[in-house]
């Protein structure tokens, strides 16, 4: 099976709301539903399973009745921390009778605008490869402060990737990253890719092209920004 694991877990303190930023509705619908969305019309996701902040499980299944979101197969409880969530998102699905060799593709909730077509890339290389992880090649120029007000040196961006998500997985693959970061105490890498990374092994992680649409929803700008780009369309004459 191809399983999209999207991590709902977080309150989302660093938008300032009174409720966690994936249940915010944009366009008559929550932030969480337009993800899961992206996911339900893809043709090869077998299934989705949502990592859920506690006490909004009801209110997840309600809006997933609501639209017809029929993919939604399991809610798991989120943890203290995203690498937490992932944990108990994974070894829910091994709970649940889900495959070693099942492709996992592991999803911020506050993503919505996910395109069919890095799904679909996230599936080939994972199934090619056996690591998926989607990024854009950093255009900004980089420097790096101690302090974050005062800078004397740059870091080349030719070599640098922004990672995004779905990062992609084969189910047995990712469990056993978590379980080598217990034994070596790695306890809240900030993503996938990260923990893979400080793992120090020879695990090669190969690059899905993402996108710059593909944006995550942490601050009101980001909602901002969000609401325009679901209202704006490529116009004709571009290439």
């Amino acid at each position: 099976m191809n399983i999209a694991l999207i991590i709902a877990g977080g309150s989302g303190n660093r938008m300032g709301q009174d409720i966690p930023k994936q249940f915010m509705h944009v366009d008559g619908a929550p932030i969480i539903i337009w993800t899961m969305k992206a996911f339900q019309q893809h043709p090869d996701i077998d299934a989705i399973a949502v990592v859920c902040l506690k006490g909004w499980e009801t209110v997840l299944q309600s809006y997933a009745n609501q639209f017809n979101i029929d993919k939604l197969k399991w809610i798991f409880p989120g943890g203290e921390t995203g690498m937490e969530s992932i944990h108990n998102g994974i070894y829910g699905l091994k709970e649940q009778g889900c495959q070693d060799e099942d492709l996992v593709l592991i999803h911020d909730s506050v993503r919505p605008l996910l395109s069919q077509e890095t799904i679909s890339s996230n599936i080939a290389i994972c199934k090619a490869y056996g690591y998926a992880i989607t990024g854009i090649q950093c255009r900004e120029a980089i420097l790096e402060s101690d302090d974050g007000f005062t800078t004397t040196t740059s870091i080349p961006r030719d070599s640098l990737i922004r990672t995004q998500t779905p990062q992609t997985f084969r189910l047995k693959n990712i469990i056993a990253a978590h379980e080598e970061a217990k034994v070596k105490g790695i306890i809240n890498s900030v993503a996938s890719c990260t923990l893979i990374a400080e793992l120090g092994t020879d695990r090669v992680m190969h690059i899905v092209p993402g996108s710059e649409k593909n944006i995550k929803i942490t601050t009101v700008e980001d909602l901002e920004m969000l609401k325009a780009l679901m209202h704006t369309s490529k116009e004709s004459w571009l290439k």
